[in-house]
């Protein structure tokens, strides 16, 4: 079905090199290469879409999110938007310290990251975005883009994140991930990962047994293990370590939805957070989706039918530019 979805939808891949890009730590490389991927054509409407950390822009082009939203006659239809989806620095077909730099690639933090993308765009002849949508990583971009070029978009779309800085439990789960990785425990780095991102409801299901719980865990992180590289790793929950967006919030002259789910572990509901934050956005909507059928823990930003019609309310309240 995958290739044949694909095939269907067009998607075409690039690279955009940057050179001499000074991080916000101060250091520079000489040459910075972006991956990405589009569907559709330039001169659509254009749509940003972004990930979280460690992944990648082909986690969008699967049957629970493209196959929901990309094709004929769904929310983003990419014969009616140019859909930009992006590398990140670090991550995917982008530079990354797996290339040979290792230790020595530069320190890069969620400023240099949307800096980038923003550059990226201007590279793509976008000038304005009619909807940025962000996952997990990608969301909290989405809060410092909202920010940083307040009338860039139409609407976002924020999907599990917080617009505060990271603290409590989450920090303290990065923190034993980096230091895991640091102590060259990538296992143990992993198995922390995988308790972040998974939720109970959905493990019974899919593990109802002893024997199929352990054969589910070990099957997931030798999978995991396989793709995962520990100083990209290191690099990208590190990249987290200054994001705060909480001060700059009613600021915020873009259209907002932040949508979590009430079986996110790294986000639960009970922080009561979202809601509290939400009241400084002037157009902002707070959405924490009931645990059902179709959330997935942190996991329900890349299924698509659990928030779908967020975004079709979204797209309708705000007309688009004429």
């Amino acid at each position: 079905m995958l290739p044949l979805l694909l095939a269907a939808l067009a998607v075409n891949e690039g690279d955009f090199t940057v050179r001499d890009f000074r991080f916000a730590s101060g250091e520079t490389l000489a040459e910075l290469r972006l991956h990405y991927r589009t569907l559709g054509k330039p001169e659509l409407p254009a749509v940003l879409v972004l990930y979280g950390t460690t992944g990648s822009s082909t986690q969008f082009l699967g049957e629970s999110f493209a196959g929901v939203l990309f094709g004929p006659g769904q929310p983003l239809d990419a014969s009616r938007f140019f859909i930009v989806i992006p590398d990140s620095v670090g991550h995917g077909g982008s530079s990354k310290p797996s290339d040979g730099l290792r230790a020595r690639f530069p320190h890069y933090a969620y400023a240099d990251m949307v800096e980038l993308q923003q550059r990226l765009l201007a590279h793509l002849g976008v000038t304005h975005l009619r909807l940025l949508v962000g996952t997990s990583m990608g969301c909290m971009h989405g809060w410092m883009w909202t920010e940083r070029w307040p009338r860039f978009m139409d609407a976002a779309l924020l999907l599990a994140c917080l617009p505060v800085q990271i603290a409590g439990r989450n920090r303290m789960m990065r923190r034993m991930i980096m230091d895991d990785i640091r102590a060259g425990d990538l296992r143990g780095a992993t198995q922390i990962l995988f308790f972040m991102t998974s939720a109970p409801l959905v493990q019974q299901a899919q593990a109802p047994t002893r024997e199929a719980a352990d054969a589910y865990s070990e099957e997931w992180l030798k999978k995991r293990l396989a793709s995962e590289d520990p100083d990209d790793m290191l690099y990208a929950f590190d990249a987290s370590r200054d994001y705060d967006p909480s001060p700059a919030l009613d600021k915020i002259e873009t259209a907002v939805t932040a949508v979590n789910s009430a079986d996110d572990q790294i986000n639960p509901p009970e922080l009561g957070i979202l809601e509290r934050e939400i009241k400084r956005v002037r157009r902002g909507k707070a959405v924490v989706l009931p645990i059902g059928p179709q959330t997935r823990g942190h996991g329900t930003h890349t299924n698509a039918a659990a928030w779908k019609d967020h975004l079709e309310e979204l797209l309708s309240q705000v007309p688009a530019p004429k």
